[in-house]
């Protein structure tokens, strides 16, 4: 007998409008050049009268776009030194109308508004009884097919009902994006564990100091090769050792955004592709301390990088690469505190199977161990988590997905051991959630997927995505689920 699962009446779809800005340079400086000269021939009166035109189109839907345009008309500040014009020469009015040509407009969530995770508000204050405050995340996806990831609050009654905060059509960027130091040691054993060896690294490695900037690997990289004809390989390594470096960095938000205005979008060159299903997780430390942490997948267009978000508040991120030989495929998954003293991940190594990895350092990630593999028919293909374990009396509840006939993608449930996680205890024969006649249409047919679930009230809160296009919940009924499983 199938187990009863409600799903509610809450669904998030793309709303288009959602925009942020980009710079914009049209094929090259060439066209910069060309641009830039035929802004510097409007009269001074027509540059404040475009410029007005302008700021009355676009003020409403940015916060501060004259600083866009300040920021973006800085980036092409170097044109002018070309066109031997002196910047000083230039009005305020004239340099903002500059910096608007070189900007954009992205739609963080045109496309797709998917595979979300939900994690208790750190802030669970002037709440009735029965009531949780609530923070889920969701992977917007744009042109391009670029993602990000941005929030949604809102609260769970006591009812389980869920209930949203309105969004704000306003999209906001951290305000201090800072970069960090890479020490050389661990730098080259990341290159060893992607299989990059040329002889080109030592040549950069060896003008580096222990511990490096972004920016003095840049200047490394300029002097090594300088004198030497590259290959296409060798191009490839540097490009390689620039994505790596570029992968560790900070964000902050301004305190006055509310959580649906910040959006993350990729900082790194090795996210320039996207962003993708970030599984968040509130972490308790063994003193207490609690931090929330989510897994995701960095995409460069070729190939991805298994990345942690760090937060304590959701204002102050930091983000670094996760390490070690088992750091490899997508899809990993931390439990919510250490087990036995060290830290507990669900992982895919080889892309079809169900792992566990344990480490003494939340970065570095060197052994694994095969807990399930595909075992029913609609699982063969593969299977995977739905985010982070959930500790419960009876053991860990891992949310499952798995790929079958069609490449129909399924939720399941497995136990695992709550003292020994290695162990699987019961699993679920059938799936617990399937793509029903509204959910399987959509960006890709016949999914529904997970980044993290919660437990409530004695129930289990699924959020999950409809075939790559929007998003909703499933309930289900905690002491009935444990009966159904086997």
């Amino acid at each position: 007998m199938a187990i009863s699962v409600k799903r509610a009446e809450n669904k998030f779809y793309p709303i288009a409008k959602r925009v942020i800005t980009r710079f914009y340079m049209p094929s090259g400086e060439g066209r910069g050049h060309y641009i830039i000269k035929k802004v510097l021939s409007i009269a001074e009166d027509d540059v404040k009268i475009i410029l007005n035109r302008v700021l009355s189109n676009f003020a409403r839907r940015h916060r501060n776009i004259t600083k866009v345009f300040e920021k973006s008309y800085s980036n092409i500040e170097h044109i002018l030194t070309d066109l031997n014009i002196a910047p000083d020469s230039l009005s305020l009015e004239r340099r903002l109308l500059i910096g608007a040509y070189f900007t954009y407009e992205f739609s963080i969530e045109s496309t797709a508004f998917f595979n979300p995770s939900i994690v208790e508000d750190p802030n669970q204050t002037n709440l009735e009884e029965g009531q949780k405050r609530i923070i889920v995340s969701f992977r917007a996806t744009g042109e391009g097919h670029i993602s990000s990831i941005v929030f949604r609050s809102g609260i769970i009654d006591k009812n389980n009902t869920l209930i949203f905060k309105p969004v704000n059509d306003l999209v906001d960027e951290p305000e201090v994006i800072k970069t960090h130091v890479s020490e050389k040691n661990q730098f080259r054993k990341k290159l060893d564990e992607m299989n990059i060896h040329k002889d080109i690294v030592e040549m950069v490695m060896d003008r580096l100091g222990d511990n490096f900037t972004y920016s003095e690997l840049q200047k490394s990289i300029h002097e090594s090769v300088k004198n030497v004809t590259l290959s296409y390989s060798k191009k490839n390594v540097i490009r390689a050792m620039v994505w790596l470096a570029s992968a560790r960095y900070e964000i902050t938000f301004s305190l006055d955004t509310t959580i649906s205005e910040r959006v993350i979008f990729p900082v790194s060159d090795s996210e320039r592709n996207g962003i993708e299903d970030a599984r968040f997780v509130k972490f308790t430390d063994d003193n207490g301390s609690v931090t929330y942490y989510a897994t995701f997948t960095a995409y460069n267009g070729f190939t991805i990088l298994p990345k942690l978000l760090e937060t304590k508040d959701f204002y102050h991120f930091s983000v670094k690469p996760i390490l070690g030989k088992c750091a490899q495929n997508k899809g990993m998954a931390l439990f919510p505190r250490k087990i036995k003293g060290k830290y507990a991940m669900i992982s895919r190594i080889d892309g079809f199977s169900n792992y566990i990895m344990f480490s003494q350092n939340i970065q570095t990630w060197q052994n694994t161990q095969k807990i399930g593999e595909p075992k029913y028919p609609w699982e063969f293909v593969q299977i995977g988590n739905c985010g982070s374990p959930i500790e419960t009396e009876k053991g860990w509840l891992l949310i499952t997905h798995g790929v079958g006939p069609m490449r129909k993608y399924c939720l399941g449930v497995t136990l695992l051991d709550l003292e020994d996680p290695t162990k699987v205890i019961r699993q679920l024969g059938e799936p617990l959630l399937v793509p029903n006649e509204e959910e399987r249409e959509g960006y890709v047919p016949n999914v529904v997927y997970s980044c993290g679930s919660i437990i409530h009230n004695n129930e289990l809160i699924i959020p999950y995505g409809m075939s790559d296009s929007g998003s909703t919940f499933a309930l289900v009924p905690l002491d009935e689920l444990f009966t159904k499983l086997v």
